[in-house]
């Protein structure tokens, strides 16, 4: 293993344990409760073997009633210390997991550009952040409980007899340290799948259940699941290894076991050591090697979560995970609020051989230039926004923000330059307030209600009974669908990045909302540059140009008016949608 990944993974358990530091002495409490709860059970197994040996010899009842009274009070305290223990921790460990589920809810929230797909954030928030329960709960507090309990039980055996303290200590390393290394060993492979494939699986189920309806639509339904079926088999097959190679450890501790109680016996036979003692260190090695054998479990929980947590530190951590050092917090950059944007000859092509999505596009936005992309299905006005914002490389060509590709930005600044409401936009479970926040978490309430207007989705604010505060519901699903947009809209103009990106913004909305919503939003943004994608050409006439694709190919450019002057698909459309919105507008009034 290279120097690098040693340090990357001791990062990783760094990253997560440093928000532990609040909870440090509640953690310290309840790691010594699990080390007396040890104790106890090893005392209470040495006290009552001494007991029963020495009855059987049928001693004064004097002799036999300390011991008796001590394994009572050695019985009831175990309960109780790990009543204690269990209680200690778990308090500890729960307002932790608090803390980083808000952390890792907020991080993937916040990333402008791609949103998180929810099966791999419903992953994160769950299976990964409980890597991190696990961590303290099944690895560090049972490991520490286990290392302090095995260097008294050397101890003790050491007033009794030295040579049995000795081989006491030789088997308590091979089951603390040799074991758990092996079991490390054995399984780090197969536990390093384990916990990306959950979270596949969660992404499968989540598609497969929401998307049915689209995959049944392309017919696509069979491979996927045929395919979330291979990695279901696939998860399912490492965990049989998995615990296939945990019996086999399991049972090299058990031999272990039996072997140091026996070098333990045969030694102090060998040093003359009472009868009765002998059988008190046997047993007692017994119960020392099984505790120790408790930092096999711990290893190999380790091995295990080591992707979850290497996933939430890449998260969690205050710079790019994979860097060679930490680094600050990734602010806003101190560029122009609104960039020269210009596509070059722009081609896109999402697999060898197949038609263009894009076909050598050129566009010019410069700052505070609004420009319209309208066009028909497929014609590729939401591969033009994902060109724009980093998310799909073009096949050919380039795309500028004031002279430098779009590609050499980092991500971290990217989004503030150019991002909005794009496709698909994710409305997380959470409050408005929360949802809105995740466009510019510092805004105030003046700025929200800003927004919300020009979204149009105060008024539905103000008329719920819990206001900013009301739970929209997994991906919205509270809220119709034309509320789900407003809100999509409203945190994309809180953010207000240098170029706002509205693609499909009144998707949703009956033709007079709309309109309403769209002239609003237009209102809200005049001295932004802003690029609107759209299938309805009402409420363009104020647009400084309309671009029209069809197939990949710019077909028409211009004004609204020219554009409704000249012959071509732009006038045909606007004549269509206008005679059909009103027939709509007729019917319903």
């Amino acid at each position: 293993m290279s120097e690098r990944i040693v340090w990357r993974r001791a990062m990783n358990e760094r990253i997560v344990l440093r928000l532990a530091r609040p909870y440090l002495r509640r953690l310290i409490g309840a790691g010594l409760l699990a080390a007396a709860t040890e104790f106890a059970g090893l005392a209470l197994m040495a006290t009552a073997t001494w007991l029963l040996m020495t009855a059987a010899g049928q001693p004064p009842l004097d002799r036999l009633t300390v011991a008796i009274v001590a394994v009572r009070a050695l019985a009831v305290s175990r309960g109780v210390l790990r009543y204690t223990e269990r209680l200690a921790g778990h308090d500890a460990v729960l307002r932790l997991i608090t803390d980083v589920r808000a952390r890792v809810f907020a991080t993937l929230a916040t990333r402008r550009g791609d949103p998180p797909r929810s099966g791999d954030a419903l992953s994160r928030l769950v299976s990964d952040v409980d890597a991190v329960q696990d961590l303290l709960l099944r690895v560090l507090v049972p490991a520490a409980a286990a290392g302090l309990v095995s260097v008294l039980a050397v101890g003790l055996t050491a007033l009794v007899s030295l040579p049995a303290a000795l081989a006491l200590a030789v088997g308590l390393l091979v089951a603390a340290v040799a074991l758990p290394a092996l079991a490390t060993a054995l399984t780090r492979r197969a536990g390093a799948e384990v916990a990306p494939l959950r979270g596949a699986l969660a992404t499968d189920a989540v598609d497969l259940t929401h998307g049915a309806a689209d995959l049944a639509a392309f017919g696509a339904t069979s491979d996927a699941l045929a395919a979330a079926g291979r990695r279901a088999r696939r998860l399912a097959r490492l965990e049989r290894r998995l615990a296939a190679l945990g019996f086999a450890v399991d049972a090299a501790g058990v031999l272990v076991a039996g072997l140091t109680a026996g070098a333990v016996v045969y030694v102090a036979l060998g040093a003359d050591v009472d009868g009765v003692l002998v059988g008190v260190l046997a047993v007692g090695t017994l119960a020392a090697v099984e505790i120790a054998l408790a930092l096999v479990g711990a290893a190999r929980q380790w091995t295990g979560l080591r992707s979850g947590l290497a996933r939430v530190a890449h998260l969690l951590a205050p710079g790019d995970a994979s860097s060679e050092t930490p680094r600050d917090s990734v602010s806003a950059p101190a560029v122009a609020p609104a960039p020269s944007v210009r596509f070059e000859a722009v081609t896109v092509r999402y697999r060898v051989g197949a038609a263009a999505a894009l076909d050598g596009v050129d566009l010019e936005l410069p700052p505070g230039r609004r420009v319209a992309v309208v066009g028909p299905s497929g014609a590729g006005k939401s591969t033009l926004a994902a060109v724009l914002t980093g998310a799909v490389s073009p096949t050919a060509g380039r795309v500028t923000l004031n002279g430098r590709d779009v590609s050499a930005y980092p991500s971290q600044e990217l989004p503030y330059l150019v991002g909005g409401l794009l496709a698909e936009a994710y409305v997380f479970h959470a409050t408005v307030r929360d949802n809105m926040l995740l466009g510019s978490p510092n805004a105030d309430e003046d700025a929200l209600l800003t927004a919300a207007t020009a979204a149009g989705l105060a008024d539905w604010v103000r008329a719920q009974p819990d206001g900013w505060d009301t739970v929209v519901g997994e991906e919205g699903g509270q809220l119709s669908g034309g509320q789900r947009q407003r809100l999509a809209l409203a945190r994309a103009l809180l953010a207000a990045p240098g170029v706002l990106v509205l693609d499909e913004p009144t998707e949703g909305l009956d033709p007079t909302a709309a309109d309403q919503v769209l002239a609003s939003a237009l209102a809200a943004t005049v001295g932004h540059s802003v690029l609107l994608i759209t299938h309805r050409l009402s409420g363009l006439a104020e647009l400084d140009e309309i671009v029209v694709l069809d197939a990949g190919r710019v077909v028409q450019r211009g004004r609204h008016a020219a554009l409704v002057a000249t012959p071509g698909w732009y006038r045909e459309q606007w004549v269509l949608q206008q005679a059909a919105e009103h027939g709509y507008l007729a019917l319903s009034g």
